[in-house]
């Protein structure tokens, strides 16, 4: 499990400008003095945030064996942390605002799909996923890792509504 303690090595583009963006907030933080508390927020989902359409597109995800670890949170515990983080947040400190859910980026899809009876995607190894999964889809792949909440609970004090992914993926309004 990765906590907020272990530093950073990002893989990609997109990480490079998250981990530019927190030092960026906390430089300006020290240097105003503003109250700044970093969350770090994985895949957010909601009844109206989950992959309906690329599983219905049949868009692919890696082979068992290869398949990247995901974190998630729902949008509603999201907000409840936004909130815990202005008021119990402390400067420059930053928190995985994740659930607890210990999910591979596939078994993710698979429960949403079986949540609304939709077949579950093609699994494909890398070498064939280079080829028929976008490049920016591909990345995601890339930054596989579990994060671990224990600072959010600690520190912020947030109970989450939805601590995992199978609580929070909704069970009505089936496609």
């Amino acid at each position: 499990m990765v906590d907020e303690t272990r530093p950073a090595r990002p893989m990609t583009d997109r990480a490079r400008r998250r981990l530019d963006a927190e030092r960026t907030l906390r430089a300006w933080g020290a240097e105003t003095g503003a109250h700044v508390a970093i969350l770090r927020v994985p895949g957010i989902y909601a009844p109206e945030r989950l992959p309906i359409e690329r599983l219905k597109s049949g868009l692919p995800v890696l082979a068992r064996d290869q398949d990247p670890y995901t974190n998630h949170i729902h949008a509603d515990d999201l907000a409840r942390i936004v909130i815990a983080a202005l008021n119990r947040g402390r400067a420059g400190r930053a928190y995985n605002a994740s659930d607890d859910s210990s999910l591979r980026m596939g078994e993710y899809f698979d429960l949403v799909a079986d949540r609304f009876r939709l077949p579950h995607p093609p699994r494909l190894d890398w070498d064939h996923a280079r080829q028929a999964v976008p490049e920016t889809l591909l990345s995601f792949m890339r930054e596989s890792r579990r994060l671990a909440n224990r600072r959010l609970k600690k520190e912020l004090r947030v109970r989450l509504r939805y601590p995992s992914v199978a609580h929070g993926v909704p069970h009505i309004g089936r496609a």
